[in-house]
């Protein structure tokens, strides 16, 4: 799908299986898969209200971190926004990041602390936590970038993943489309419950 020149690229990065498509789909789509499917790269499109007009929140979903580097080179280039998403299950996920920040800061130069980045810490749901939310919030907080727990399972902070993620942007308003990411949401009964394990800073 060619990109509009209206479009906003939030770019998604993470080691393999730390839920990256499954947040990815939980918001767009509000659906969720339990197999694991890896990926090369896919993107995706959500309906965004920019300075009270509409434009495209284009959602690039990249492979594992240590794959395809001139792609993620690329994809760092075009991309305005970062989701840095690590399991809170995987310390070694969780490490991961730091190079892919260190890769943003460098193409990014100059720019980089005008670029919207936030830390995901998913699968909060997960009782076999290994990384503590206040580690995330300590290496955001050193990094000069947003933090959140996400759970794509139990929908938990999804969208407000997104929100935090727009509020970072400084040089337009922007907002997400609650029509189009409330379309499809499903309730859990477990949800309230780990919400209280899901953490915003």
């Amino acid at each position: 799908m060619p990109e509009q020149s209206n479009d906003y690229r939030v770019v998604v990065f993470g080691s393999g299986s730390v839920g990256k498509t499954s947040l990815v789909l939980r918001f767009v789509k509000g659906t969720f898969r339990e197999t694991y499917t890896p990926t090369v790269e896919d993107n995706y499109r959500q309906m965004l209200n920019c300075d009270n007009s509409i434009c495209t929140l284009q959602v690039t979903d990249t492979a594992g971190s240590h794959h395809f580097p001139a792609m993620q080179r690329l994809s760092i280039t075009r991309g305005h926004a970062f989701l840095l998403v690590y399991s809170i299950t995987s310390r070694q996920s969780f490490e991961d990041l730091r190079h892919i920040y260190e890769q943003i800061r460098e193409v990014k130069e100059n720019s980089i602390e005008g670029t919207p980045v936030v830390l995901v810490g998913n699968k909060c749901d997960e009782l076999d936590r290994v990384v503590s939310a206040k580690a995330g919030a300590e290496v955001a907080k050193m990094w000069g970038c947003g933090f959140i727990e996400t759970s794509a399972k139990t929908n938990c902070n999804v969208k407000e993943m997104f929100q935090k993620l727009l509020s970072l942007e400084k040089k337009q308003t922007l907002t997400i489309n609650d029509e189009a990411t409330d379309s499809k949401k499903k309730t859990f009964s477990r949800t309230e419950r780990m919400k209280r394990s899901c953490v915003i800073y």
